[in-house]
């Protein structure tokens, strides 16, 4: 697929997928939270790992042939950034991205709460420390890695990588790896223990962006797309063609 080419099917994609995304990131604690009545916090982390890290797994396998499977606008202002997608179709995407989050949300409210209590709740969890933003600015910087490894080092296991890699890193960070400015969005009109107030969101929307640019930047160097005069890549032999280096398929795909 051309990474410059812009069809109806690859936003609604992107919509659709990252619509299903946030449902799953919320209604994994909402589920335990309001359902079960638990006030463990392990049990929402665990849960919210193993439901994120599947779906976001199969989200990728059924969708990434049509948009590349962004669902995510800080891997979309990476790939932008590394010259991956074209401005326009980052923006069409972007939108779509924080339309589906919005949706996503929505749902889970009508799915567990009655409609006199509301259909859009706005968080007032605080999650303004330093050390959680940092670790978000970490989290973003670490899945875009990733992916420009799989992508461009040519794996054929890139959706099931991200995946593991998004539920461990659920476990492993201080900030829960919110890493992903659709699903800071989604989660600020929720009530359950997932969310975050609006000021926040936006310390962690900006760390997000400055983490997926680093990224870009850092992991485009050691993984070119083209190679000098003379030049080969050391962690891949791919410069036995035209001089191209890494990406077999779509630069701006994540999904096999």
């Amino acid at each position: 697929m051309n990474s410059s080419y812009i069809s109806s099917r690859g936003i609604a994609a992107e919509f659709l997928g990252t619509m299903m995304l946030v449902a799953v990131a919320v209604g994994s604690i909402v589920m335990p939270q309001l359902v079960w009545g638990s006030v463990w916090a392990p049990e929402f982390v665990l849960i919210s790992a193993i439901s994120v890290g599947f779906v976001l797994f199969a989200l990728i396998e059924a969708l990434s042939p049509l948009s590349g499977a962004h669902f995510n606008p800080a891997v979309t202002i990476a790939l932008t950034a590394s010259g991956d997608c074209p401005v326009k179709k980052a923006g069409l995407y972007v939108c779509a991205q924080a339309a589906g989050a919005l949706v996503g949300v929505l749902l889970v409210n009508v799915f567990f709460h009655d409609a006199v209590q509301g259909l859009f709740f706005i968080s007032e969890i605080d999650r303004s420390s330093i050390y959680v933003i940092l670790s978000e600015f970490f989290c973003a910087f670490a899945l875009v890695g990733v992916i420009f490894g799989c992508v461009r080092g040519g794996s054929a296991k890139t959706s099931m990588v991200v995946g593991l890699f998004v539920g461990g890193m659920i476990l492993a960070t201080s900030s829960n790896m919110f890493a992903n400015p659709a699903i800071v969005l989604g989660r600020v009109f929720t009530e359950a223990a997932c969310g975050i107030a609006p000021m926040s969101a936006l310390y962690f929307v900006i760390a997000n962006a400055a983490g997926a640019v680093a990224a870009a930047i850092v992991f485009g160097w050691l993984y070119p797309k083209k190679l000098r005069a003379g030049e080969k890549c050391d962690a891949f032999d791919c410069s036995t063609k035209d001089g191209q280096c890494g990406c077999n398929g779509d630069p701006g795909a994540i999904g096999p």
